[in-house]
């Protein structure tokens, strides 16, 4: 049928995308079992851990859920004798249940636990105390036996401060403990360093690094981690000297790099747990390589050999586990859905544990990687065209086409398959998936032109995209929307301030007003900005100059604002306070407040109710009949 773009009629609902294969939390090989952590949106974004055999390992109303560094991760892990250790998201202390047991506590109340892993029968832990003047983290190692549920004070094994841990790793002998630290004025993508701690002395042995990730033990005194000291994240090995008691100073290790690559292994650390290399036990390493789109590859550093393994994941690539010659990976791809794969890297055997299911090329085609030229350099995307199999446009017309910026801003989109945007381009709606300049995914430079420039270079990268889409006849020019969420947020309203190139704008909590975000943020935040705009107070004029708050009046397009009400990252004062200055300029725009939601929408009344208010606002601004 001919129907105009906008209003095909679509088998995809907004209910299907709320259910649709939820993002994979962790998966462990747990004896013959494989078990897994995902969402579950119609229990309000609850996580579960489930299992191959069919079981739910984790009952309600359980949730796995760390509050860590504000984003979390790593809220769950087993061992192989099937006892669960997890991070209960309404008290943040860490919880124990063996097979067909009840949960039971193993930390006191009070201080939070996140990026936990069995290591040797021995149980370690991100700890993060908030609740004195002074805010302390460090590395934990968690009695199993219940006897820190009184007091954990006595639990840590790290020197500890008031910076930031990741990626404890014990060494094959126990006696070592490596693990990543950087202090609270830097982002770890910017500088962070590996440590290891003799425990037994207490000494520290320092790795020299740039932006450390993930530190491996090869042997007791070998140390496989990541890090861009070449511009791009690739595996670096360091020799660990003998302990020196103190008050001697062990020497630092040496470090050579191990395998370079013009990709990366790695990526910006917002969450704890994230994995992106494994050591399989005779030495060969399963990688992922991340250059626009992710591969995995397999590494034989002793024959000097690799090859890529033919997988469908292609995006958001993270190697969770290894046994033997398996492999469990999670992730998405160009053309299936979110999910988690079983791998034999002998066999080559790759079988879908949950999710991975193909997408219907008539709805859901691959999409296009493309580039723009940009005044800063090439602008990279990915481009998701309208498909139907049933409806057609009338001849002439052009689509509409949403540009859909990323939050972070360091964080990347690789073209995955999406039932949230075959929603809309199965109506009739395209989608550009923009990578602006301070995505990872291309390297140190790409990610180094944001410095100094959040608002200007994002906002001229995706201009430059939606002009050249529209240039290239592919869009409706009178017809691009821009949506984001939390920095992506920011990007949309700076864009709709500078003006021109956007017909709307929808916003999904995002950041309005610099100075409010500097005084209200969270720890691991607190001098994000310093590097994305300047330190306070000396940028202050600058801070004002780039809020989009300060030049709401230049916004003349309708918008669209959404906001968990109880978000601590961008308060909903950031939202209401653009919506305040559009409402005394008469501008239409519409302001949704979610009960229960935080920074991101989990639930599955929230994800089903906002997608519908993004296609009923679009339709009536862009003068199209949606079929919701």
């Amino acid at each position: 049928m001919t129907m105009p773009y906008g209003s095909w009629p679509s088998p995809l609902s907004a209910a299907d995308v709320s259910a649709s294969p939820p993002r994979i939390d962790g998966a462990r090989f747990v004896g013959d079992e494989i078990w897994w952590g995902e969402s579950v949106p119609s229990q309000g974004g609850r996580v579960t851990v489930r299992s191959s055999s069919g079981r739910e390992i984790l009952p309600e109303p359980w949730n796995a859920r760390s509050r860590v560094h504000e984003y979390g991760g790593g809220a769950w892990t087993a061992d192989a004798e099937g006892t669960l250790y997890f991070v209960n998201a309404a008290d943040q202390r860490v919880h124990r249940m063996l097979r067909g047991g009840a949960p039971e506590p193993l930390t006191a109340p009070g201080a939070q636990f996140g990026g936990l892993t069995v290591q040797q029968g021995r149980l370690f832990a991100v700890r993060e105390d908030l609740r004195g003047k002074e805010h302390w983290r460090g590395i934990a190692e968690i009695p199993t036996d219940g006897s820190a549920a009184d007091d954990d004070s006595a639990a840590w094994v790290s020197h500890y401060g008031s910076g930031f841990y990741a990626h404890p790793s014990l060494s094959p002998d126990g006696t070592r403990l490596a693990y990543v630290q950087w202090t609270e004025q830097r982002m770890p993508w910017e500088h962070a360093r590996v440590a290891v701690v003799h425990l037994e002395s207490g000494s520290l042995t320092p790795v020299p690094c740039r932006a450390a990730l993930q530190p491996e033990w090869l042997s007791d005194d070998e140390l496989l981690y990541a890090d861009d000291a070449t511009g791009r994240w690739n595996l670096h090995l360091a020799r660990i000297a003998e302990d020196t008691p103190p008050p001697a100073q062990t020497p630092p290790a040496t470090t050579e790099p191990f395998l370079l690559a013009d990709a990366d292994t790695g990526g910006a650390l917002w969450v704890l747990g994230t994995r992106w290399y494994a050591v399989l036990d005779d030495g060969r390493i399963v990688a992922v390589r991340t250059n626009g789109g992710d591969a995995v590859v397999l590494i034989d550093p002793a024959a000097g050999t690799e090859r890529r393994l033919e997988l469908p994941a292609t995006a958001e690539v993270s190697i969770d586990d290894v046994s033997g010659s398996r492999v469990l990976i999670s992730g998405a791809g160009a053309e299936v859905s979110r999910g988690l794969w079983f791998v034999d890297v002998d066999s080559d055997e790759v079988t879908a544990i949950r999710g991975g299911e193909p997408a219907d090329p008539g709805w859901c085609p691959p999409a296009r990687a493309v580039t723009f030229d940009g005044p800063h350099g090439a602008v990279h995307a990915f481009d998701y065209r309208p498909a139907n199999p049933d409806a057609t446009a009338p001849d002439g017309e052009l689509p509409p086409y949403i540009v859909m910026v990323h939050g972070g801003p360091t964080s990347h989109v690789s073209g995955a398959a999406s039932d949230a945007y075959a929603y809309w381009t199965s109506r009739g709606i395209g989608v550009l998936d923009v990578n602006y300049g301070g995505s990872t995914g291309y390297g140190r430079a790409y990610r180094k032109r944001l410095d100094g420039q959040w608002g200007v270079v994002d906002v001229d990268d995706v201009i430059a995209a939606a002009q050249g889409l529209a240039e290239a006849g592919v869009a409706d020019p009178a017809r691009i929307a821009i949506k984001g969420g939390s920095a992506g947020g920011w990007t949309v309203l700076s864009a709709l301030v500078r003006g021109g190139a956007f017909a709307a704008g929808i916003s999904r909590y995002g950041v309005a007003d610099l100075r409010m975000l500097a005084s209200d943020t969270h720890d691991f935040e607190k001098h994000y900005l310093n590097g994305l705009v300047g330190p306070l107070p000396e940028a202050e004029a600058v801070y004002i100059a780039r809020s989009p708050l300060t030049h709401a009046d230049r916004i003349d397009v309708p918008v669209l604002l959404l906001q968990g009400a109880d978000d601590k990252v961008v308060p909903p004062s950031q939202s209401e306070a653009i919506r305040d200055a559009l409402a005394a300029r008469g501008v239409p725009h519409e302001y949704v407040l979610y009960p229960g939601e935080g920074h991101g929408f989990r639930r599955a009344e929230t994800i089903v109710s906002s997608l519908q208010t993004e296609l009923r606002f679009l339709g009536t601004t862009f003068g199209f009949e949606p079929r919701l």
